[in-house]
């Protein structure tokens, strides 16, 4: 879910146009999340196979990210989670539970033919298992398209790529992403002509709201983040003011400070020296055109000639590259 800076945010509205030649690390679970739930049949059922694989991920990966990096040159490079902190687990819990809860009440919007109702909650029901991920990764990986196998967050080893300067920035909806560092932060990377992207520059956000990063992880403690439970009727505007008149918690009046959970420092460290890979790679790879076509087509049911429409965006990609 990650935390909640809406109201003090400072974004600026740009084009796609505006990230031509900019390489983005990928927040590869969000991302496929957004497929997972918005392609689907109009009852709100995943697109599968003839074998029951789910591919509403593989459609839109395979679709958005090939006209994205073709017909805008936005190099994009996919980060998936490794290992979640143990901090996380309790999230991780409630996120299963509203996603079983969301399960029955589609099943039961269903039966009595309810099904906008049943959409929209097979929307929140929608989970992701093992095989989506690795269908997401052989696809990638016959595009050439490059990936990463995170130690831990997703958010944090593309925060890490971004301050290196191997990437522009993060694509995300999470702004997490700011608090494990990255320099820039895109959400809403859409085709869609109804939605613009947003960039998020940290400098700019810190400095517009007289904070560090540092103090800025300290104020998402306060609200609440996916390793703690915030403090009751904190949001961003309060956290913010606690942490401009007192700096950080450790200086908060004891009445407060003993409402802040007790494994402050520990999640000061998940954002501020996270587990990361520094062996990677964010070059592409090269077209494999006959396995995407046996992928795809053979094994996954795609139409070949939507198939061919993505796989000559990457050809002629790699021709304008040499």
């Amino acid at each position: 879910m990650g935390v909640n800076l809406k109201p003090i945010i400072v974004k600026n509205d740009i084009e796609l146009e505006d990230l031509r030649d900019r390489d983005l690390a990928v927040d590869s679970s969000n991302i496929l999340y957004q497929f997972l739930s918005t392609i689907r049949t109009s009852k709100g059922m995943p697109l599968t196979d003839k074998n029951g694989h789910v591919t509403s991920h593989l459609v839109g990966l395979l679709y958005r990210s090939t006209k994205l990096i073709y017909e805008y040159n936005i190099p994009l490079v996919f980060i998936f989670d490794g290992g979640a902190p143990t901090l996380k687990a309790e999230e991780m819990k409630k996120r299963a539970q509203r996603r079983e809860e969301a399960k029955e009440e589609y099943e039961r919007a269903l039966e009595r033919g309810d099904f906008d109702v049943a959409r929209s909650k097979a929307m929140q029901a929608a989970g992701f298992s093992s095989s989506i991920f690795q269908d997401a990764k052989i696809l990638l990986e016959y595009l050439g398209i490059p990936y990463v196998q995170a130690k831990g967050e997703a958010e944090a080893q593309g925060a890490y790529m971004a301050s290196k300067g191997d990437v522009w920035g993060v694509n995300s909806r999470d702004y997490d992403c700011l608090l494990f560092g990255t320099p820039r932060l895109v959400r809403y990377l859409t085709i869609s002509a109804s939605r613009r992207p947003d960039l998020v520059v940290l400098e700019d956000f810190l400095d517009h709201n007289g904070i560090t990063r540092e103090q800025l992880v300290d104020m998402a403690i306060l609200m609440g983040t996916d390793y703690n439970k915030g403090i009751y009727r904190v949001g961003p505007k309060t956290g913010l003011k606690w942490i401009r008149r007192h700096g950080r918690i450790e200086n908060l009046p004891d009445d407060k400070k003993k409402k802040v959970t007790p494994h402050y420092e520990e999640i000061r460290r998940i954002f501020l020296e996270p587990k990361v890979v520094e062996d990677y790679s964010v070059e592409f790879k090269g077209l494999r055109e006959e396995q995407v076509y046996s992928f795809l087509c053979d094994e996954r049911g795609f139409p070949k000639n939507r198939v061919k429409t993505a796989v000559e965006r990457m050809k002629q990609f790699y021709e304008r590259e040499i």
